[in-house]
């Protein structure tokens, strides 16, 4: 079982880990030794008990913390989780309909154009007609 020495709070400890956990144990002990230095730096020298406590309880209060906004991510997610199956089992909205003409306005308006003259040259055959049978 391989023995680590860790500093916190300026002070030394030897302790003992799983063979493998040896990263895990100095992340810890720097997260406990952040702690410790805040307190030093506000609080002066105490003694190794009580800065150990108030370390560890200020690592226990970021922890419940964390663990409320995880609580709420978790319910938010299942939240979300039971939308988006609504959503999946849900029928397809109806398509909506929408006209398009099917002759663009300029051709409409050629298309008048020359409806309109051939009504005035058929207007003027039947007038060169009437004037030939009269």
């Amino acid at each position: 079982m391989p023995e680590l020495t860790i500093t916190i709070g300026a002070r030394d400890f030897t302790v003992a880990c799983q063979a493998g956990e040896e990263k895990y144990l100095e992340a810890a002990a720097a997260m406990l030794d952040a702690e410790a230095r805040v307190l030093a730096e506000q609080a002066g020298r105490m003694p190794e008990a009580r800065m150990l406590l108030m370390a560890g309880l200020m690592l226990a209060d970021k922890t419940a913390a964390v663990e409320d906004k995880l609580r709420e991510a978790e319910a938010k997610l299942a939240e979300l989780g039971q939308e988006l199956e609504a959503l999946r089992n849900a029928p397809a909205p109806a398509p909506e309909r929408i006209e398009v003409p099917m002759i663009p306005p300029s051709v409409a308006e050629g298309m008048a154009e020359l409806a309109a003259r051939a009504e005035s040259v058929a207007d003027a055959v039947e007038a060169k007609a009437r004037a030939g049978a009269a």
